[in-house]
């Protein structure tokens, strides 16, 4: 057997101002060792799916100590790294042998040499379901939608909850949990596609196309003239404006992120701040790697419910890696609809 291969890989050009564009990005192939170095404890896998979600774009600028916690920014030069399903092809490793499947942190590119670490990579169990799923539904913004949602909002039944950015990866789940809490749901979304497959395929009471509203605040009135439990945040700009003033006593929001303001060089100030004093909101910041420790909990939960066509989740597929950048770039268009996957080998 050779003990090399190529490996095509995405390479992260320079720090990125503004929207990214698919020529901050270089395609290139090198070659790769097929074994791991003696007595380390690294593992060499095949990626299969990667993931695109709107967090990369934050890596993508220069190093900033106000976000360096969270997400250090991509080494110029290197793979972009990012959330993928990968099947091992060999291991010095004590929990993880040849032909394991994880999910977690890879490199963009056909072959990573990846050290398994504890809420960075997470061997897979169930395979009686689409291994994409990992990227979304059963990955990072599966386990998002589900602590955000469960634990940050604190949800009871007869609530009404809004979600914007509805169709995404984390915004379809959050409705759906949303449902068989037994709440009012409404979600908003960038085009007539999406806010159909908001009501058919996921079930919200209600859903509207922001980019169609004059007036968010009377939009807001219209789906809720009883006013707004639960907010979880996927966008901030102008849609968090005009939610505080639609927010009942007692309200939570749940700040997932923030997509309008990723690309802007100066982030947009809020207004009606004042509704939380009047109000009573809570308002917290959540980031899913807080919440880790519950993902066999939310397992359990969740794939039961995947099985009895309870939960159902739409993916955007990109064929190939090489069409991963116009994937990603694509993200911060609204040009998905649904969870954006790039596959990059079926096996």
């Amino acid at each position: 057997m050779s003990t090399t291969a190529t490996n095509k890989q995405v390479i992260f050009r320079d720090y990125v101002s503004g929207f990214p564009k698919e020529s901050d990005f270089e395609f290139t192939t090198t070659t790769v060792e097929l074994k791991v170095p003696e007595g380390s404890n690294s593992v060499l896998v095949k990626n299969l799916y990667l993931s695109c979600d709107p967090y990369m774009r934050i890596r993508m600028g220069k190093p900033d100590p106000s976000t360096a916690a969270l997400a250090q920014s991509y080494p110029v030069g290197q793979p972009i790294i990012g959330y993928g399903v990968s099947r091992v092809i060999e291991s010095g490793h004590p929990d993880y042998k040849k032909g394991d499947l994880l999910w977690g942190f890879v490199g963009w590119e056909e072959y990573s040499v990846i050290t398994p670490m504890p809420n960075n990579h997470f061997k897979i169990h169930h395979t009686d379901v689409p291994l994409s799923y990992y990227t979304g539904l059963l990955g990072m913004p599966g386990m998002t939608a589900y602590a955000g949602f469960y634990e940050v909002c604190s949800p009871k039944k007869g609530e009404t909850v809004y979600v914007s950015a509805a169709s995404g990866a984390v915004g379809q789940l959050v409705g759906q949990f949303a449902k068989m809490m037994g709440c009012y749901v409404v979600g908003s979304a960038g085009s007539k596609e999406k806010v159909d497959l908001l009501k058919t395929k996921f079930g919200f009471d209600d859903a509207f196309n922001y980019k169609e509203e004059q007036d968010l605040n009377a939009a807001l009135k219209r789906c809720f003239p009883k006013g707004i439990d639960i907010y979880f945040e996927n966008v901030g700009g102008k849609m968090l404006d005009a939610v505080l003033l639609n927010m009942n006593l007692h309200g939570r929001i749940a700040v997932c992120g923030m997509i309008s303001q990723y690309n802007l060089q100066d982030q947009e100030g809020v207004h009606n701040l004042s509704s939380i004093i009047y109000k009573r909101i809570r308002i917290q910041g959540f980031v899913v790697s807080d919440f880790y420790d519950k993902y066999s909990k939310f397992l359990e939960f969740v794939v039961p419910c995947i099985k009895e066509g309870k939960i159902t989740y739409v993916e955007d597929v990109a064929e190939g890696l090489e069409k991963g950048p116009e994937a990603l770039v694509g993200l911060f268009h609204g040009k998905n609809v649904g969870k954006q996957v790039v596959v990059v080998a079926r096996e």
